[in-house]
């Protein structure tokens, strides 16, 4: 299946999950990506060229973890910009549109996984097992 991401959504996914990589974790009010979601927030750093191919509903799970991952640090930044200035201030409304555009991306992350599911149960006739979860293609 193709998760498929505009130049706004790529542009602030890419921004997003770079600096979520990269910040300083002795930075004060920092919080790096624990070493267990760096992988899918490395995963999410695909969407920087747009659409992105999910082949298997554990491929989709772990893209969702490292769109949560970003998507939170996306709003601590902004809610970091709105009380350093005002929520006006051009810092902070860029921070905002950062926040939405991932937020949107998660949104139809979490849609293609329900989709994902309950295509398993209809072709298999059961809920995804932990093999089909890893092992069923969605072809794109």
């Amino acid at each position: 299946m193709i998760l498929a991401c505009n130049f706004e959504e790529a542009t602030a996914l890419g921004f997003g999950a770079r600096s979520l990589l990269e910040d300083d974790p002795t930075a004060t009010g920092s919080v790096a990506a624990p070493t267990a979601l760096r992988g899918a927030v490395e995963r999410v750093l695909a969407c920087r060229t747009g659409d992105v191919s999910i082949q298997t509903l554990s491929e989709q799970r772990e893209m969702e973890r490292g769109l949560e991952a970003v998507v939170t640090y996306l709003r601590d930044t902004l809610d970091a910009s709105v009380l350093l200035s005002h929520p006006a201030a051009e810092e902070a409304v860029a921070a905002y549109f950062d926040y939405a555009h991932a937020l949107t991306v998660l949104g139809r992350t979490r849609q293609m996984g329900r989709e994902m599911r309950v295509l398993v149960e209809v072709m298999t006739g059961a809920p995804p097992t932990p093999e089909l979860v890893r092992d069923f293609v969605f072809p794109d």
